[in-house]
């Protein structure tokens, strides 16, 4: 092993796994470490140190080891400033630019670490000194020319969340990342109606990830409720959420089908293109509200009391609505927004909307994944939030016994 370079380790390292992950890491990538001092936390409290150098053959091989390293948090002992370079043109980053991780970052420069704003991943991060000294994160195709990027793994810190020890934390600690159909539903609902809770109470922001099942299955009634008592502050959804919403109101079906006698009404099968049709007609959600077309459901209480929504549009929609944002780059942005505002998300039966959301937030933003399909929570959890809890449950029902929680009220699905 002809290079090497000391990191270092701090926090609950052992409870939380972080140390055997980079042990093994440095192993798996054909490097070679040797541990010069490893201080245990002696109570429950107290913190775990492990400073070891990483041997590698070659520089190319080290500096893979150290990246991977770093993603677990293990910082570079003496470090020095992060490695600028000047963007070559807009939505063009320099080669071997720093891409990011969801979790907390700092990056040092002129000799002192500062907190990256808008933690996000799969992000370059870029350093503007017009006004002291500022990094941010910045999606590639938002780099201007003359962009000062980091490059390299030099003077980047980051901070996973780490897992609590056992008995504390309630469903957001101790079941973090966890998913299956057989934990008690009602125990777990009432935990995150206690979440709830406190954002509001503290004036935090709940966004809403909704699919259409929502209203398929019978639980529309009750997520309106929940936007009218103000406990869903932000929603975000595709047009066919809003689409069968607004059918449900203007014709008592939802994709054709009355969702109460679950009956095909004659026609039935077009009434979603009618509701669009109706919508852009009156020339929005908005306009159909005060016109008093539309009295009732998720979009109209989100008008009635100024809660913000989102419409990314799909290349599978229909219409679609004049509300709905049809260029995808304006969409990201519309959801990165909501996302980096959020303290709470509930990810409520949709995938791809679901992940694109994930993709927008930090690791430290608590999130509650509900769908039908294991699958869908499972890869939900697996985008890297370090607060999350997934249920496998009907979404119909999921909801109103949110709502009764939450609000001391029945709603029938």
């Amino acid at each position: 092993m002809t290079v090497a370079r000391t990191v270092e380790l701090e926090g609950h390292i052992i409870d939380s796994g972080t140390m055997g992950a980079c042990f093994g890491a440095v192993m798996d990538m054909g490097g070679e470490f040797e541990v010069e001092e490893f201080d245990v936390g002696r109570h429950k409290h107290a913190e775990t140190y492990c400073r070891m150098r990483v041997m590698a053959d070659t520089e190319e091989e080290l500096r893979a080891i150290l990246h991977e390293l770093n993603q677990q948090g293990a910082t570079v002992a003496d470090p020095r400033d992060a490695t600028l370079e000047a963007a070559p043109g807009d939505g063009i980053v320099p080669v071997d630019f720093y891409s990011t991780t969801n979790h907390p970052t700092a990056v040092r420069v002129d000799g002192e670490w500062h907190d990256v704003e808008g933690v996000e991943m799969d992000c370059a991060l870029v350093v503007d000194r017009e006004d002291g000294v500022r990094v941010r994160t910045k999606v590639l195709n938002a780099i201007e020319a003359g962009d000062l990027v980091v490059t390299g793994e030099t003077g980047i810190r980051v901070d996973p969340p780490e897992r609590p020890r056992n008995g504390g934390g309630g469903s957001f600690g101790f079941m973090q990342g966890g998913v299956s159909s057989e934990r008690p539903s009602a125990s777990l609902i009432e935990e995150i109606a206690d979440e709830m809770r406190e954002v509001n109470a503290n004036d935090g922001t709940v966004l809403a990830v909704c699919g259409p099942a929502i209203v398929h299955s019978g639980g529309r009634d009750a997520l309106a409720h929940l936007v009218r008592a103000g406990y869903v502050d932000a929603i975000s959804a595709g047009n066919g959420f809003a689409v069968h919403d607004l059918e449900r109101d203007l014709y008592g079906t939802s994709l054709g089908v009355d969702t109460e006698s679950l009956e095909h009404p004659r026609k039935g099968h077009k009434h979603h293109i009618y509701t669009i049709s109706e919508i852009a007609r009156l020339g929005g959600i908005e306009e159909a509200v005060a016109e008093g077309v539309v009295d009732e459901g998720v979009m109209y209480e989100c008008v009635q009391n100024d809660v913000p929504y989102v419409l990314a549009g799909s290349i599978r929609d229909d219409g679609p609505l004049p509300d709905t944002i049809t260029d995808s780059i304006e969409a990201q942005d519309a959801i990165r927004e909501q996302a980096q505002e959020a303290d709470l998300v509930l990810m409520l039966s949709t995938l791809l909307h679901s992940v694109a959301v994930g993709n927008c937030l930090p690791s430290t933003t608590k999130t509650v994944c509900v769908d039908i399909n294991p699958a869908t929570v499972t890869q939900l959890l697996d985008r890297g939030s370090a607060q999350a809890i997934g249920m496998v449950t009907d979404i119909g029902a999921f909801i109103p016994m949110l709502a009764d929680e939450l609000l001391e009220a029945s709603y029938e699905k």
